[in-house]
């Protein structure tokens, strides 16, 4: 008895790991012949779990959507990455989850053993969440719940997508990943009509059913997508590229600069490299020098002759600056005027 228990735990957590499986897969990793899996999955069904069946050579096991959600089966490790999650899912920029966050971390934690509890409990208690007051967008959990939906089961995408000026366009894509950073929701997908890689923001996608049909997943454009999304954000959607050197350890450097201001690079042990974009060079001056560190410029030239002229015109204030006479001020801040005449008209 306490071997099929085990095993049914086994089947379960599988199940709930992939979309589909084929029955000669899940036999295979259990162990058991067909005739044993068909009757575990009928155990699974008595227990509440809607598993579905497709009958021939193509057909498979399917853990499908039922009435009520049946429990899930998470490791000790799972277990405390899902609460902790739900305590700061509030502050990632998904419009109305906060809310929600809170009452399913409240069942969850009803259940959560002793020695899980204190564990979160422990993590809870010395950690303080810096959230912003206000984020610049905001995600529909529907939304992104659907987008996560279609790149799981590699179904085409159909949507509507606000530009940055405004206008709006009807695209198709492959849905790959979504990606989140700090403050913002990204869908990576191929884009059927322009027949490449894009980048989306997902809260200015409006998804427009029916969606379909299934395709088959391209080979991603990069290993690491996050890299690849923060290296679209900062630097391939502007018109003006750079490549400086800073003189701080990457660790130090990634500390204060976020994947959508550039992406960092090692080199050595105390520099690192950073490719960023602007959409000129007299604002790229501006956004390498407010970053904070020692630089040295790699590319472009004419980088280097925009700081010259920065620096030039700020010499030029603070020279005038030091030989203008002082102005005095009213009580109130103000530069007075200078009046003429006896006074005012009565």
């Amino acid at each position: 008895m306490l071997e099929t228990s085990a095993r049914l735990l086994r089947l379960l957590s599988l199940l709930q790991a992939h979309r589909e499986w084929s029955g000669a897969d899940l036999a295979g990793r259990l162990g058991v012949s067909a005739r044993t899996l068909r009757r575990d999955v009928d155990r699974l069904r008595e227990l509440g779990y809607p598993v579905n069946a497709s009958p021939g050579t193509g057909g498979g096991y399917q853990l499908g959507a039922g009435a009520e959600l049946p429990p899930l089966l998470l490791d000790d490790d799972e277990a405390v990455a899902v609460a902790v999650g739900l305590r700061t899912a509030a502050g990632q920029g998904i419009d109305g989850i906060g809310e929600t966050s809170v009452r399913a971390l409240a069942k969850l934690e009803q259940v959560l053993p002793n020695r899980l509890r204190r564990r979160v409990s422990a993590l809870n208690a010395v950690t303080v969440p810096m959230l912003r007051s206000t984020l610049p967008s905001s995600v529909d959990p529907a939304v992104l719940t659907e987008l996560a939906h279609l790149c799981r089961d590699a179904e085409r995408l159909r949507f509507e997508y606000r530009g940055h000026d405004g206008t709006t366009t009807r695209r198709s894509v492959e849905p790959h990943r979504l990606v989140c950073t700090e403050r913002r929701w990204y869908l990576v997908a191929w884009d059927l009509d322009r027949d490449d890689w894009r980048t989306f923001r997902v809260d200015r996608v409006t998804p427009r059913p029916p969606h379909g049909p299934r395709f088959t997943p391209r080979r991603p454009p990069a290993e690491d997508l996050a890299a690849y999304v923060s290296q679209g954000v900062s630097t391939r959607a502007y018109a003006t590229h750079a490549v400086v050197r800073l003189l701080v350890p990457l660790e130090e450097a990634g500390e204060h600069i976020s994947p959508s201001a550039g992406v960092l690079e090692a080199e050595g042990p105390d520099t690192c490299l950073l490719r960023c974009g602007a959409g000129s060079l007299d604002v790229m001056v501006i956004h390498v020098v407010m970053l904070g560190f020692e630089f040295e410029v790699l590319e472009p030239d004419g980088l280097i002759e925009a700081i010259r002229t920065t620096r030039d015109r700020l010499d030029g204030a603070l020279a005038r600056a030091e030989t203008s006479p002082p102005r005095t001020r009213d009580g109130a801040g103000r530069t007075p005027a200078t009046r003429s005449g006896s006074g005012a008209a009565s």
